[in-house]
């Protein structure tokens, strides 16, 4: 368990499956999610099975106040050459803009570089997606690229920001705060 000012890192439960279900038949949760939801019973079963699993990646959800509100994680380890890639998702709507993601984003970056000892952590956001650009950034993630009409949702080809922080210039940052 991670705690923040705001919220708290904790292992996924299997019953809040059907509160990620929630969460991702709702239109504008999935607006900037590549794809993803809605999901079955055995489809949210497998995911859970799949990640508490996985030797190549971390997942938690996030806790406000007792109650779960998003997903974060990090998957994709690539534990020779010391990176991967993360991604999070607020669900609970009525927790956008009130900085849980930032913190969340914060804490999950601190667990990469202190625990797990990485290199470089990876992300990618819809370009649209300036508030998730603006936490990441917040963060210590640089844009490292654009992957240009990378993926197409809604009948429209959508441009990817990609992101990236290196453990040395996160470290470095945390002495000047």
């Amino acid at each position: 368990m991670i705690r923040g000012k705001k919220c708290v890192l904790r292992p996924p439960r299997k019953e809040e499956l059907s509160t990620y279900q929630r969460w991702f038949e709702d239109p504008e949760v999935l607006q900037f999610l590549p794809g993803i939801g809605p999901f079955s019973d055995s489809q949210e079963e497998e995911w859970f099975k799949r990640v508490g699993e996985d030797p190549n990646g971390v997942a938690w959800a996030i806790e406000v106040d007792g109650k779960v509100v998003g997903t974060t994680g990090i998957h994709g380890i690539d534990w020779r050459h010391g990176n991967g890639e993360t991604g999070i998702t607020i669900g609970d709507k009525s927790m956008w803009r009130k900085g849980i993601a930032s913190e969340a984003m914060a804490l999950r970056t601190a667990f990469c570089f202190r625990e797990l000892n990485l290199h470089k952590i990876r992300t990618r956001a819809f370009m649209e997606n300036e508030a998730s650009k603006r936490a990441l950034q917040k963060a210590g993630y640089r844009q490292s690229g654009v992957q240009r009409e990378e993926m197409y949702k809604d009948g429209t080809w959508h441009d990817i920001w990609m992101g990236e922080v290196m453990r040395a210039d996160w470290e470095k940052a945390q002495q000047n705060r």
